[in-house]
């Protein structure tokens, strides 16, 4: 939970000018909720509008996340990261972080084996295009963009989203699960019972798929 804290710091972590620079060629990052339904429209992809999107592209290659390769903080999976058409062809051209052209189920595995793991699939948009690339999936302690945000505070004008959760607090059983699958730090356990800071929660799912009494689902943020 350490690198939830807002300042903390891994050795040989990010440093502020390479965030800020990463985030210069970033439009926008938005949290993709998978396995839930959501009605509606919403710039937070569920995983319809994620099929969609990897249906429509001609070239599909799955790769190493590059900043869990590079900063090594934690163990979570690393073959989840997943590129489209032009940039997937650079990526195959750079041959870097073990990419390999895949088919669309092995896509869509990719995504569902990172929500199993507990990280948040985020939807990029690059400055000069467009279209959504890479689909990543991403920790709060090697990301730059969850990372940026969680322990430096200066990615929210990058990363938005316009769902947040909402709890049943009758459901609720005060287990923690949803606390320990948080990667933002929004639901806290505070003697043994379960807090949650809405303006801390970007609508990602993970606690929403988890919580075994189902108190928890997402709507929009008003």
């Amino acid at each position: 939970m350490a690198h939830r804290r807002f300042g903390h710091r891994f050795e040989g972590d990010w440093s502020e000018k390479e965030l800020k620079d990463i985030y210069g060629d970033l439009i926008s990052a938005v949290a993709i909720p998978v396995d839930i339904r959501i009605e509606g429209k919403h710039r937070v992809l569920d995983i319809s509008r994620v099929d969609e999107i990897l249906k429509g592209a001609k070239l599909i290659v799955l790769s190493d996340c590059g900043c869990r390769t590079d900063h090594r903080n934690c163990s979570s999976p690393l073959n989840v990261c997943i590129s489209l058409d032009e940039e997937a062809e650079s990526m195959l051209k750079s041959g870097r972080y073990n990419v390999r052209e895949v088919t669309l189920d092995e896509a869509r595995d990719a995504i569902k084996r990172a929500h199993e793991a507990g990280l948040v699939s985020m939807a990029y948009t690059l400055e000069g295009s467009e279209k959504i690339s890479p689909i990543c999936n991403c920790c709060s302690c090697c990301c730059h963009t969850l990372s940026g945000l969680v322990r430096f505070g200066i990615a929210k004008h990058v990363l938005s989203s316009d769902l947040i959760s909402e709890t049943d607090n009758e459901s609720c059983t005060d287990c923690g699960i949803c606390a320990d699958r948080c990667q933002f730090g929004a639901r806290k356990m505070i003697n043994s019972e379960m807090a949650y800071d809405s303006d801390e929660c970007f609508g990602c799912g993970l606690c929403v798929s988890t919580c075994p009494t189902a108190a928890i689902n997402l709507i929009e943020r008003s």
